[in-house]
């Protein structure tokens, strides 16, 4: 491996954009244009450097030619930044690093003593790649927010993470959503994080389970009966049932720092939501709500109106997309929102839409209750009928892409950005 010219690393006086040129050249290394073009790019934006810049090299870049990063690339890249001061976020998503790669993170993180935020979403890290990661994180102070999401990192790469998580103290938001993690890894990050006092995010979406009984899910609310900080849990695609549901809810009536819950995509009927309802009734804390993707039918949208229209203050945002109700549940869904004032959010996309619903939602719509930007649907008239338009508004739309025009600047499609902070690149 050549050796890296200190004297590069040295020259603080030059412009990220220059110092990764004369780092190329005296490693005699090809420069990578997309990167010195995203260089100068966020020099341009922020021209002074007096506060903090996240560098995007998002390999899913359409404004421009995208040259993918490689896991050379990185090491000229982590040779620059190293001992800089205010570059504070490094976004490499959609790229091409390995365990290489991972390795060169890895030394980077241990060395470096300013960055927040790290996405590595959707290369090619695998377990040695976690492995060499999480152990970096060891002794790292500074990292707040890493992304994981995607990389292959399997079973033992998350026992890696759990292991880290026993002692680093300062890491806030984790995501190892789609990183094909099993039931061990799974209840060995929980159990670590009933005693960890830094997490607020921590997303564990779609592992890999072959296991009908719901193990993890009961050791997830053994966790959440003794977490006093985790604000944000992400359980997409977890297989979850009514009977996991139930330990959950039985959970989290001794919680009281949960804001955000991710329950989507999973196997949960209306006897779920019936425990569901009942938790709603007594809990002050909870904010977001995500059911997208289960079976509640009319029956769990009716427990859910009664536990908001008569009890419930606290819950801002409810995702009921794609869960098989029909006008009845739906109306009820629209009734609780004229005496609960509180829920401002609500998504019903891919349910079956009669007239009575069309009708119900428009009004709320049209008399200020519900704003337009805060639900998926949008009311339209022909031949004097009223009908629902989709619109591609959500809680988390944008969790795995941005539109082609570039980052986006209102909320719409990712409100629980607008409504809890902590959710933000989660």
């Amino acid at each position: 491996m050549t050796a890296l010219p200190s004297e590069a690393v040295m020259s603080t006086h030059l412009s990220l954009h220059k110092q990764y040129l004369q780092v190329c050249q005296e490693s005699s290394q090809p420069e990578n244009p997309f990167i010195a073009h995203m260089l100068e790019e966020a020099e341009r934006a922020d021209i002074t450097l007096t506060k903090g810049i996240t560098l995007k090299i998002a390999g899913n870049n359409r404004l421009v030619p995208v040259q993918k990063v490689t896991d050379e690339d990185f090491r000229m890249l982590a040779c620059i930044l190293s001992n800089n001061t205010f570059v504070t976020g490094l976004d490499l998503r959609y790229n091409v690093l390995t365990d290489v790669g991972a390795e060169h993170a890895a030394k980077f993180l241990q060395e470096n003593s300013t960055l927040h935020y790290l996405n590595l979403m959707f290369n090619d890290i695998g377990t040695n790649g976690a492995e060499l990661i999480a152990k970096a994180l060891h002794g790292n102070e500074t990292l707040l927010y890493l992304r994981m999401t995607g990389n292959k990192i399997d079973n033992k790469g998350g026992m890696y993470f759990a292991s880290m998580l026993q002692i680093n103290s300062t890491l806030e938001k984790l995501d190892l959503g789609d990183c094909d993690l099993g039931t061990q890894s799974l209840i060995a990050i929980v159990t670590v994080m009933s005693h960890n006092k830094a997490m607020k995010a921590l997303n564990l979406n779609r592992p890999i389970l072959y296991s009908q009984e719901e193990e993890t899910t009961v050791h997830t609310a053994l966790m959440m009966k003794n977490n006093a900080c985790l604000m944000e849990l992400h359980l997409c695609k977890h297989e979850m049932k009514n009977f996991g549901v139930e330990r959950l809810c039985d959970a989290l009536y001794e919680n009281r720092s949960l804001r955000y819950l991710d329950l989507s995509c999973n196997k949960i009927t209306r006897d779920g939501v019936k425990f569901l309802g009942e938790l709603l009734k007594r809990n002050q804390t909870l904010e977001i709500l995500d059911l997208s993707s289960n079976r509640i039918e009319d029956d769990g949208a009716i427990y859910l109106s009664e536990a908001l229209a008569l009890y419930n203050r606290t819950l801002q945002a409810l995702a009921v997309v794609s869960n098989n109700i029909s006008g009845k549940g739906l109306v009820a869904l629209s009734d609780s929102m004229k005496t609960n004032m509180v829920l401002s959010y609500i998504y019903i996309w891919g349910n079956k839409f009669d007239e009575a619903t069309c009708v119900a939602f428009s009004d709320l719509i049209e008399n200020g209750r519900l704003k337009p930007n805060c639900t998926d649907v949008d009311p339209y008239e022909v031949d004097g009928h009223i009908y629902l338009a989709e619109l591609s508004h959500g809680l988390k739309r944008h969790y795995y892409w941005t539109p082609s025009y570039g980052e986006v600047d209102n909320k719409d499609a990712n409100a629980s950005l607008a409504i809890r902070a902590v959710a933000e690149h989660l």
